[in-house]
C-alpha cells in the first residue's frame, strides 16, 4: 500500500470511529454537555491520533497491518461479533445512564479510571514498539519470529492485558457502573480469542511451544 493510500485509509476509519462513538454517545444522552463523554473522547482519540501519526512515520507497515481486520479464523469471527453487541451495549447504556441518573460515579472515581486509561494506552503503545508483527488480525506472517523479550517476557499476550485495563475503565470515566458490568464481558471473550490463537500460533509459529514453556502466563501474572 502506498503511503498516500495508507494515510486515507487511516483517517478514514479514524473519523469513522470518531463519529460512530460520538453518535453512541451523545444521542442516547440526549445532550451535547455530557462531561464524560467529551473527557473520554479526548482521552481516547487524542493518543490515538499521535499513535498513529508516530507510526506513519516509523513504521508505516505495522500501521498498515493494525488496519486489517478480517478475519479467516470462524472462532475470531465470532468473538469479534459478540465484542461489537458488547459495545454497543456498554457505550449506549452508559449514556442512557448518564441521562436519567440510574447509577452515580464519584468524580475522582472518573479521574482515577481516566489514569488507568492513559496507563493502558501506554502499554498498548510500548507492545507495537516491542513486536513489529502484531496485527488486528489472527495470522502467522512471513518470516515472523517469537518475541520473547521486554512485555512478552512477563506475560504471553501483553496487548490483550493492555485492552482489559483499557476497556474496563472507559465505562468508568464514562460514569456509568451499569456500562461498567456490561464491559466485563470482554476478558471472558478473550479467553476465547487467546485460546484460538494460541492453537494457530502453536502450529505455524516455530519456537512458539517452546515459548510457552518459557513464559507460563498468558495475560495476568500468577493468575491466567
Amino acid at each position: 500500500m502506498s503511503k498516500t493510500k495508507l494515510i486515507i485509509s487511516a483517517l478514514t476509519k479514524y473519523i469513522a470511529g470518531l463519529l460512530m462513538v460520538t453518535l453512541m454517545l451523545f444521542l442516547p444522552s440526549g445532550t451535547w454537555k455530557y462531561f464524560n463523554g467529551w473527557l473520554f473522547i479526548g482521552l481516547l482519540f487524542v493518543p490515538m491520533f499521535v499513535l498513529g501519526v508516530v507510526l506513519l512515520i516509523k513504521s508505516p507497515e505495522l500501521l498498515e497491518k493494525r488496519l486489517r481486520s478480517k478475519e479467516s479464523e470462524s472462532d475470531q469471527k465470532k468473538v469479534i461479533g459478540a465484542s461489537l453487541v458488547m459495545f454497543l451495549a456498554g457505550f449506549i447504556l452508559s449514556a442512557l445512564d448518564y441521562r436519567f441518573g440510574w447509577t452515580y460515579v464519584p468524580f475522582p472515581v472518573v479521574i482515577a479510571a481516566a489514569v488507568i486509561l492513559l496507563v493502558s494506552y501506554g502499554l498498548y503503545a510500548e507492545v507495537m514498539r516491542e513486536n513489529v508483527y502484531l496485527s488486528r488480525t489472527v495470522e502467522v506472517q512471513e518470516e515472523q519470529k517469537v518475541i520473547d523479550t521486554g512485555l512478552y517476557g512477563i506475560v504471553r499476550h501483553p496487548m490483550y492485558f493492555s485492552t482489559v485495563l483499557l476497556f474496563l475503565s472507559i465505562p468508568v470515566v464514562l460514569g456509568s457502573w451499569i456500562g461498567f458490568v456490561i464491559f466485563c464481558i470482554y476478558p471472558f471473550l478473550l479467553v476465547k480469542r487467546i485460546r484460538n490463537e494460541e492453537s494457530v500460533l502453536e502450529e505455524g509459529l516455530a519456537g512458539y511451544k517452546e515459548y510457552k514453556k518459557k513464559v507460563k502466563y498468558r495475560m495476568i501474572p500468577f493468575v491466567w
